[in-house]
């Protein structure tokens, strides 16, 4: 059974924003209460946050699908909408987060480090929020916007200071188990090791962790063995130990070609990996063809610009001189990284020319417009309500949209789109005559979405019906 996952897919949906309320005060004596609709709650977030505890992801990869909750809708008597909660999710020390096309969102280190990967929707504003003094009892209310949906990809990288590279069964899980306290799997078969082990190494008064990445092969970087699914747990490391083994039985093996293939798929993952410190081990001298053998190669090692250290993780030999190589070099990275600076809050005025939104003509002559309000807006808007759509008529018309069509070239009847290509609204476009509540009729309605005759036609049928009303009265005889 699956007990370590490092890389997993991830679907999280933010809760929705809760509808806004249409409601009228209604209390004895009190024929003219006024709009009391309240507003709905906003939608909880997804947020991500580094936990020292938890040190996998496998948990995401049995449930990949993760939702935060809604917030309800606005009651009438001012009573606004709970927000809904927002959903937490743990992560390791090290997680770094994707979006679905491999672009890199946060990465997250140190504990306590928060990413919010989903952003919950607004709530919509009740009718009493809506009110003015031109549209004193709004018919209508605002619906709450969708929660952010996506998909991300989550990858751990080991937070570790020294990382043990070699080929399988060299002795790296037999070295990290006599520098640290970790107890990692020993056998001698190849790739012993299937996850990266961590332990915590003392040298003097540094202390820093050291990581046993499971056994590399050549053509690690490209897929085979093990190698391409944990050569990401070195990245952030502040030296490379080469594991060498100097007892090895394969015959057309042997310690320098080792670590000239090790170097080479390093060196094609790329990451800043070849630029990374090295220290080289002999491990297994406590073997007479072992020691032998260090004794040969070693001052070829040497010649190429490498410490080199003759070891036995059984026999205990050279431990505590490595320890102290190791800790010396983390020790001089960690002085060598900027110190960390206040966070600094940059604020970025708008331009003075930036109407925050964009009007485009597409090659079929659609217009389309895009930008957060107008796309917030329509989201926004119930279109089964004709006073609405004319609420959000007037709301682009305030921020321009309408001259901006003028300027781009619509005229009447011109089809306009606001959105995207994938969720648009797409209507004919009629310019306005005139904006606000001197246009409304009853509540919920807009005498600007009756397009079977324009407003003059409306007034010159009731003129006619009162004329006709009053002839019948003329024309009445109680005695007939």
């Amino acid at each position: 059974m699956t007990t370590f996952v490092d890389r997993v897919e991830l679907r999280v949906a933010a809760g929705n924003g809760g509808h806004g309320c249409a409601s009228v005060h209604r209390e004895k004596f009190k024929p003219l209460g006024g709009p009391d609709g309240g507003n709905g709650g906003r939608g909880g977030d997804i947020v991500l946050v580094v936990d020292q505890s938890v040190t996998t992801l496998l948990d995401y990869h049995h449930r990949p699908h993760r939702k935060a909750t809604n917030g309800r809708p606005g009651e009438g008597g001012h009573r606004s909408g709970k927000d809904g909660d927002d959903l937490t999710l743990a992560v390791p020390d090290g997680t770094v987060v994707l979006d679905g096309q491999g672009r890199l969102l946060a990465d997250l280190v140190g504990e306590g480090t928060t990413f919010i990967a989903g952003r919950g929707g607004r709530g919509g504003l009740g009718n009493a929020a809506l009110a003015s003094a031109r549209r004193k009892a709004p018919g209508f209310a605002l619906l709450g916007e969708p929660g952010e949906s996506r998909d991300l990809v989550l990858e751990l990288k080991t937070v570790a200071d020294v990382a043990l590279v070699g080929y399988p069964s060299a002795g790296k899980s037999s070295l990290i188990s006599v520098l640290s306290a970790a107890k990692p799997k020993i056998a001698d078969y190849p790739f012993t090791t299937l996850v990266p082990n961590l332990g915590v190494v003392t040298a003097g008064s540094t202390v820093y962790t050291v990581a046993d990445v499971p056994g590399l092969i050549p053509g690690a970087s490209e897929g085979k063995g093990l190698g391409l699914e944990f050569l990401r747990h070195v990245e952030r490391c502040s030296v490379l130990v080469h594991v060498l083994d100097c007892a090895a039985l394969e015959s057309d093996r042997d310690p320098l070609s080792d670590l000239d293939t090790i170097e080479e798929e390093l060196a094609r993952y790329g990451a800043g990996l070849a630029d990374r410190p090295r220290l080289v081990v002999l491990n297994k001298v406590d073997i007479p063809d072992g020691q032998d053998l260090a004794d040969i190669i070693r001052p070829e090692i040497e010649a190429r610009g490498h410490r080199v250290f003759e070891v036995s993780a059984v026999a205990h030999r050279g431990l505590d001189a490595l320890a102290y190589a190791m800790g010396g070099i983390v020790e001089d990275d960690r002085a060598a990284r900027p110190a960390q600076e206040a966070t600094r809050v940059v604020i970025r005025p708008r331009a003075v020319d930036d109407t925050g939104f964009t009007v485009t003509q597409e090659a079929d002559g659609l217009f389309r417009v895009r930008g957060e309000k107008p796309e917030r807006w329509v989201r926004q808007t119930d279109f089964n309500n004709d006073e609405a759509v004319g609420y959000l008529a007037d709301r682009l018309n305030r921020l321009g949209v309408e001259d901006e069509l003028v300027k781009a070239g619509a005229r009447e009847g011109d089809g306009v789109a606001i959105g995207p290509e994938d969720d648009a609204v797409v209507f004919d476009w009629e310019p306005a005559l005139g904006s606000g509540a001197e246009m409304l009729g009853r509540r919920g309605e807009d005498h600007r979405m009756d397009t079977v005759r324009p407003a003059g036609h409306r007034r010159r049928d009731r003129e006619a019906q009162r004329d006709e009303v009053a002839r019948e009265f003329d024309d009445f005889d109680p005695f007939a």
